[in-house]
């Protein structure tokens, strides 16, 4: 089996852990060999989060410069932000509702551009799905659902060896009950909304 890698980077209270923990379990569903690091940061304070996952027979976690195969950024900035660890033929996926830091807020800081984000991060890449996961995750029924409706993007890209049916099973084995039909219509959507873009 062709090792994949596999970086996720959001800000603390977005959902990374647990999208990590879904694939995860979709991968031991599927028998898929899987190992997982998470670097949390200063989470609590709207830090970044970067899990790396990586699939098939790897001896380690760690994801070098130019090695990510897929990357998925649950905010834009810290999409661009771990560009480094993409190679020319990355996939990333990326929501665009922004998620400024303090810094920004204070006007100590400048978030970057987004259209100008966008043509830096297509011109590194091979194949570059963006599009508004916040607004999808409303449509499902819970904005914090942004993390399934991004998984569901990436299941979409067929990129990692995982099935929509071992995601799906996944989500309702690990996610709270609560939340399951919701989630599964987030993943649907992201789904689609990797097929349109």
């Amino acid at each position: 089996m062709d090792t994949k890698r596999l970086i996720i980077v959001a800000v603390g209270g977005q959902g990374n852990l647990l999208a990590s923990k879904v694939l995860g379990e979709a991968a031991l569903l599927s028998d898929v060999p899987v190992k997982m690091s998470e670097i949390h940061g200063m989470a609590q304070r709207g830090g970044v989060v970067e899990s790396a996952v990586v699939f098939g027979d790897a001896q380690s976690t760690i994801i070098s410069d130019g090695e990510a195969d897929v990357l998925v950024g649950f905010e834009p900035s810290e999409t661009l932000r771990a560009l480094n660890k993409c190679k020319a033929n990355t996939v990333v996926i990326t929501n665009t509702a922004p998620l400024p830091p303090f810094t920004v807020s204070l006007g100590i800081g400048v978030y970057p551009d987004m259209d100008e984000l966008k043509t830096l991060i297509k011109a590194k890449t091979s194949r570059f799905i963006s599009f508004n996961g916040i607004e999808l995750a409303k449509e499902a029924g819970n904005v914090m659902s942004l993390n399934i409706v991004l998984l569901g993007a990436l299941i979409q890209t067929g990129v990692l060896p995982l099935t929509a049916d071992s995601v799906k099973k996944a989500i309702e084995t690990t996610t709270k009950q609560a939340f399951v039909e919701t989630n599964l219509k987030a993943f649907e959507l992201g789904f689609q909304a990797a097929v349109n873009a």
